[in-house]
């Protein structure tokens, strides 16, 4: 829980991170806000997955800190780190479901693992947390029956299991079609407007990033940090940096939305 809910959820200070002697970001400074839907977004090989790593902490940085809450992620001990664990959910870009387990069994691992509760209570949440999803009923159902979004519905209602704060997504559109790609854009949209989650989005997907995003940080591979911050749409009119307009305007008649407006809820319910 935020001590401090007009404070920063997440603050990022001096960020230095790569593998091995290989600096992929150097010196990143940003903040993210409560409720916030903040995409990072750049051309691939620009540090969007690596600082991801960093903030939901497997990688350790460099130098610099990550801090949830206002508490350092990066230098917590094991007891510390878990307690923050707790505070966050993460969909990533596989989805990463266990194919040998259900999904029932897939959402409730969270629970299991930070959580004492009964195996009756663990079933109650996991299936508010699929209707949540719009999977209703789909309790007994492996990956493999899964469509490509089905997948990525049970991801997300996986990352839900704890009722997190801050829920990261890795490329939530990746390997989508346009309809369903938009309709998981909806989705998240509910889970931010309903719940009240912060989001933190990597995404190249430009279609998403004019739906979804309240704010963008764009990385660049050749500075390794950050060269834009802002709304996506001033950003592609008013950049002074071309490398900013042209990954911004890219396609943009099919790109950008008419309207920022989210749409009613249907598949979202308040627990």
């Amino acid at each position: 829980m935020n001590p401090n809910p007009s404070a920063p959820v997440i603050e990022v200070k001096n960020l230095t991170c790569g593998y091995g002697e290989t600096v992929v970001l150097q010196d990143v400074s940003f903040v993210v806000h409560p409720r916030e839907v903040l995409l990072v977004i750049g051309g691939s090989g620009c540090g969007k997955s690596t600082l991801l790593r960093c903030l939901i902490g497997l990688l350790k940085p460099f130098q610099g800190d990550v801090a949830h809450f206002g508490r350092s992620f990066t230098a917590a001990d094991a007891t510390q780190r878990r307690e923050i664990l707790k505070t966050f959910g993460v969909l990533y870009q596989n989805n990463a479901l266990w194919s040998s387990m259900t999904l029932a069994e897939n959402v409730s691992l969270p629970l299991e693992e930070h959580t004492s509760l009964s195996r009756a209570d663990r079933e109650e949440i996991v299936t508010l947390k699929l209707n949540e999803v719009g999977l209703s009923g789909s309790e007994k159902l492996y990956p493999s029956e899964l469509s490509g979004g089905m997948k990525k519905r049970a991801a997300l209602a996986r990352a839900l299991a704890l009722d997190p704060e801050i829920v990261f997504f890795d490329e939530p559109s990746e390997g989508l079609d346009p309809i369903t790609s938009r309709e998981m854009d909806r989705l998240i949209l509910q889970v931010r407007d309903i719940l009240g989650t912060t989001m933190v989005i990597v995404s190249h997907q430009l279609s998403s990033i004019f739906r979804l995003a309240d704010r963008v940080i764009m990385l660049d591979p050749k500075t390794k940090g950050i060269i834009a911050e802002g709304k996506p749409k001033e950003l592609a009119a008013n950049s002074k940096d071309p490398r900013v307009r042209d990954f911004l305007n890219q396609d943009t008649d099919s790109a950008k939305p008419t309207s920022r407006t989210p749409e009613v809820a249907t598949e979202v319910h308040s627990p």
